[in-house]
């Protein structure tokens, strides 16, 4: 919907300055998120570590013409003639009272959900419950805070049948604001637990926190076999509708019976009188608990029995950052070092105990202190010990410093840096072990030490080059060509996160990467910038709009899946990359297809087509400089019937790296920079600077006899006595067989040496006869000494190849002077 600044403005009963008739359909409050100037509007919101409106500046000169300031903030307004100006008290309690007036134009059912775990995946779950009866608005994905809330108010559309918005506090005082913008007609509890007690003086006191969102509610769904919480919303609400699920009798909707069946579950419900039986993919509680009061909900709403056995089977879980790793010494690694509260501590350890007994593992817990619980130190680690026994954990390690005194500095430690120092990690052997603690104890410390590889063989990325190399290719652009970054296969073998985090402050505009994957461990790291899913899997679309990613779209049936998941969660103007088949003969559209597509888009609002673009399939060879410009020529063609279809600018992009240096008239609207940033140039650029330097060592030195040989399969017979270096780095490395016997050489001491024998798995041989070398002295495999150009062009391959095939057992060490 587009509203005008005016119009806002009232609602909130705040003070207009400027032009109020600026039109408004987009709110942003992080300046350094991406977004389009047009119907934007920037709420500056001052907090603990920054304040919104240092930056009104600079957002004005990027087009930003609409804010929400305090007024302590005095603003010149006179400095910024073209802009909007809504003036308040507090930013974010004005964005409140927006968000209440746009409530109140919606006359459809507002369901509000709150609890202490499950809110989002019972949002997710309930919305897949309903799909089909109803068309479901709801928060996108966890957006439950004080801001959340209203942006999930913002952006549902007028002609959903019924809204589902999360509510979460972490503190007293929060919950009424956010119920005064939901104003829920129904209310779900979900499970309550520990989490975020720090701030309450008691179970009760939070309880009743959460409870203030219901008072506009009719009808209130909960637990009913948690007798605190059932008795308690009882006595809050006596003339209110209480349903309830569980496995007690006063139930309405009753799990009769719980049979496991090979992971996953057969449950037997009764409500209101009907017996009925559905298949769940999973067996833990907090699963079964999420989906009674799902199905609880979708029953009361008229969802037929045959539906939810119909869909059921297909709600699986939502990932929440645990991740199952191998470890040193027949180790299993089960990094869930993210958040830690007693819930959740539950939930890691039953994950712990099923894949410890699965591999036969002993269980081991390394936990933090926990600040959510609202216990005093000794009980909440009499708790904690009574939870580890029952879960069948033997060995038990604390971090922080209230564990370390709870535990007497037995098995404990005073921080991660502690435990980092004084842990002898060849005490780890044949165990299961979870990681569990608070986030900013940076347990990610931990897993890095107990999957550590001791391989000395390394890739060292000079970052300094590579910023000097993304500046020289920005040098040939002209000012308004965007810039896109590929950052797929790892970075080109470079690290993922390392190369993003540096292209976000070298400001390029896009990033690219080909799997989903890629992309979502990107988002993880803190990465903002808009990023290009290049090869896009239709089972990906969901994590993919969870993580603000956008897909290439290179065909109609492509285009038809990840439209519906688009529809499945409420979205509009999704963007999508259109991939255009100009003589590649890969992915993409023929131009004999453009018709059905625009088609297809003139109908669908959920998407915006952002960029179309197409690959050159011979840009760095002068001999077929005459298909290349074929293929740009068609490449403009389709563009322009494209646009002319959809209506409305696209970005344009067909260059590479080596396009944007020998074809710079076909730039358009963007160009995407790769190879080259590494200094691998189709022209042979003495500009550009080696970013990459493999380097291993000398392990051993060896005096060889005439007529001996070396190697597998006997191929280095020496004709002479010759003194022999072995590199432990091998094709398991990257470092191609197709370099054995003399093809390939090394760097050592400044001198080349060339490769003896077949190259082995992970070691190789060099010819250090005339050679000054000691046993440890640094091997060069390519860098300032032997380009990777070179070693391509001796391995009879291209650069891409040899940068990605480097393993990533091969460690990645990062230098900036």
């Amino acid at each position: 919907m587009l509203y005008s600044v005016n119009q806002l403005a009232q609602w909130a009963s705040a003070t207009m300055k400027g032009n109020g008739h600026l039109l408004i359909e987009k709110l942003v409050f992080d300046s350094r998120k991406t977004f389009t100037s047009d119907h934007t509007l920037f709420v500056a919101i001052k907090s603990i570590n920054n304040d919104g409106h240092r930056y009104i500046g600079e957002l004005y000169k990027k087009g930003i013409r609409a804010f929400i300031v305090e007024e302590e903030a005095y603003i010149d307004y006179s400095t910024y003639p073209e802009a909007g100006f809504i003036e308040c008290k507090q930013s974010v309690r004005c964005l409140q009272a927006i968000a209440a007036a746009i409530r109140q134009t919606f006359h459809v059912p507002f369901i509000g959900i709150t609890g202490s775990n499950g809110k989002t995946i019972v949002k997710e779950w309930l919305a897949r419950l309903l799909t089909g009866r109803y068309k479901v608005g709801r928060s996108p994905r966890s957006f439950n805070s004080q801001l959340g809330v209203t942006l999930s108010i913002w952006m549902l559309e007028k002609d959903i049948d019924l809204a589902l918005i999360e509510a979460g506090v972490s503190q007293p005082d929060e919950m009424r604001p956010l119920a005064e913008c939901i104003k829920p007609d129904l209310g779900i509890l979900t499970n309550f637990g520990r989490a975020h007690q720090e701030n309450f003086s008691s179970m009760e006191q939070k309880l009743a926190e959460k409870l203030n969102l219901f008072e506009t509610a009719h009808t209130i769904f909960c637990h009913g076999d948690d007798e605190f919480v059932y008795q308690s919303v009882n006595k809050r609400y006596p003339h209110k509708q209480i349903v309830s699920c569980g496995r007690s009798a006063h139930n309405t909707l009753r799990l009769l019976e719980q049979r496991s069946n090979q992971g996953s579950s057969v449950l037997q419900l009764s409500y209101k009188n009907e017996c009925f039986a559905i298949d769940f993919p999973h067996q833990d509680r907090i699963s079964v608990d999420n989906l009674l009061i799902c199905a609880c909900v979708a029953l009361e709403l008229g969802v037929p029995v045959k539906h939810i056995r119909i869909e059921a089977p297909q709600l699986t879980s939502i990932a929440m950052r645990l991740e199952q790793k191998e470890g040193i010494n027949n180790c299993l690694l089960i990094d869930d070092g993210y958040n830690a509260d007693l819930t959740a501590l539950e939930l890691g350890l039953d994950f712990l105990n099923q894949m410890g007994a699965k591999r036969g593992l002993s269980k081991t817990l390394i936990l933090s202190d926990i600040y959510q619980s609202g216990m005093d130190d000794q009980a909440l680690y009499k708790q904690i010990q009574l939870l580890a026994k029952e879960k069948g954990v033997e060995k038990l390690i604390g971090v922080g410093e209230r564990l370390y005194t709870a535990m007497k500095g037995v098995n404990a430690y005073r921080s991660t840096s502690d435990f980092l120092s004084r842990v002898d990690v060849n005490s780890f052997e044949n165990e299961a072990i979870l990681l569990k603690g608070s986030r900013h104890f940076a347990f990610e410390k931990i897993a890095a030490l107990l999957e550590q590889r001791r391989h000395k063989t390394q890739l060292e990325i000079n970052l300094n080059a590579l910023a000097h190399n993304v500046q020289h290719f920005r040098s040939k652009l002209n000012n308004s060509t965007r810039l896109l970054a590929m950052v797929k296969a790892f970075s080109y073998g470079t690290g993922a996160f390392e190369i993003a985090n540096l292209l976000q402050h070298q400001k390029v505009d896009y990033l690219g990467v080909a799997f989903a994957d890629e992309g979502i461990e990107l988002r993880k790291a803190g990465i903002t910038l808009p990023i290009i899913v290049m090869n896009p899997e239709l089972a990906s679309f969901s994590a993919m709009l969870e993580y603000e990613l956008e897909p290439e779209i290179y065909s109609l049936q492509v285009l038809d899946a990840y439209l519906k998941a688009v529809e499945r969660q409420g979205l509009t103007n999704v963007p999508v990359h259109i991939k255009v088949d100009t003589g590649m003969n890969r992915l993409g559209f023929l131009p004999s297809e453009l018709q059905d597509l625009i088609e297809r888009l003139q109908v669908a609002p959920q998407l915006k087509v952002k960029s179309v673009f197409s690959h050159l399939a011979g840009s760095d060879e002068a001999i077929h400089d005459g298909f290349t410009e074929k293929q740009i020529t068609g490449f403009r063609e389709a563009c322009t019937f494209l646009e002319n279809g959809l209506g409305y600018f696209v970005i344009k992009h067909i260059l590479n790296s080596a396009g944007i240096e020998r074809f710079p008239e076909a730039q358009m609207d963007m160009v995407r920079l790769g190879i080259g940033m590494y200094g691998v140039s189709a022209i042979n650029d003495v500009a550009l600077q080696q970013v990459n330097t493999l380097k291993s060592y000398v392990s051993q030195l060896k005096t060889v006899k005439a007529g001996a040989t070396i190697g597998y399969s006997r191929k280095g017979t020496s004709t002479k006595e010759r003194q022999i270096a072995i590199i432990p780095i091998g094709y398991a490395d990257g470092y191609s067989r197709r370099l054995s016997n003399g093809v390939g050489q090394v760097l050592i001491n400044g001198q080349r040496a060339s490769i003896v024998g077949n190259i082995c798995m992970d070691m190789c041989m060099a010819d250090v006869t005339s050679i000054q070398v000691r046993e440890g002295d640094e091997v060069q495999i390519f860098g300032t000494g032997i380009s990777i150009s070179e070693l391509a062009e001796r391995s009879e391959t291209i650069p891409y190849e040899i940068l990605t095939s480097i393993s990533r057992r091969v460690k990645r060490v990062y230098v900036m002077e």
